[in-house]
């Protein structure tokens, strides 16, 4: 599988609401993480590698109990 940026235009709508979510209620750790993601690149790629990577490590017959 193959990493596949979202549309700018996504991103930009995404970031338009991190903005009236941080001048509503200040900044939170949560807006400051989505604004990096919103921002770049680099750390959307890694966040994306990061879901795949947990994916995979699921096994289908073991019990995670």
């Amino acid at each position: 599988m193959q990493y596949n940026d979202y549309p700018a235009e996504q991103i930009a709508a995404k970031l338009k609401q991190v903005e009236e979510f941080e001048a509503k209620f200040g900044k939170k750790p949560a807006s400051k993480a989505w604004r990096k993601w919103c921002t770049d690149a680099k750390y959307r790629q890694n966040e994306w590698q990061f879901r795949q990577n947990v994916a995979n490590s699921i096994q289908p017959n073991v019990d995670y109990r």
